[in-house]
């Protein structure tokens, strides 16, 4: 019989292997069955990023900081009027654009919500109106989002929004 390294590598992996099953032979049941997961539960979960998207554009609306900050990723970035604006920027052209006297309105509709695991992708059109001294125009948006499950709570990571052509 062969007595030179392959042997020892063997039987060192014989007894690892051995004590890999051993240990999660006798690893208590009720502790793997807790184990958090990383996507989210299945119900509701197409419910509950729309409810994020929402949230977002709420929170727009009112300059609301700490709610645009709840609802985005640490990394969130957005693509809009051919610019990108990351983080807080967003917000703050929104909160600039308020202080000149204008007022938006926005409404999710038709919306199409995918769910894989702890990521979601949701495409939309924003139906609504830009209001300012010069009158109300009404306008729709095509969006797009992907949204991050995360500490229980879907949290939008990208934002996409190109203005609709007039119908």
């Amino acid at each position: 019989m062969w007595s030179g390294p392959i042997s020892t590598q063997r039987t060192a992996a014989s007894w690892a292997a051995i004590f890999c099953i051993t240990l999660v032979a006798t690893f208590p049941v009720d502790v793997i069955a807790k184990a958090p997961s990383r996507c989210a539960p299945t119900a509701g979960a197409q419910t509950d990023a729309l409810g994020a998207i929402t949230g977002l554009i709420s929170a727009l609306r009112a300059d609301d900081e700490p709610g645009f900050k709840s609802h985005v990723t640490d990394s969130f970035y957005a693509y809009d009027g051919g610019k990108r604006f990351e983080g807080v920027a967003l917000l703050n052209l929104i909160k600039s654009l308020h202080g000149s006297g204008k007022k938006f309105e926005w409404n999710v509709t038709a919306p199409e919500v995918h769910v894989v695991c702890d990521w979601a992708w949701v495409t939309y059109v924003n139906k609504g109106s830009v209001t300012d001294a010069s009158g109300r125009q009404d306008l729709s948006w095509l969006e797009s989002a992907i949204l991050r499950y995360d500490e229980g709570h879907w949290r939008v990571q990208f934002l996409h929004s190109t203005r609709a052509a007039a119908q």
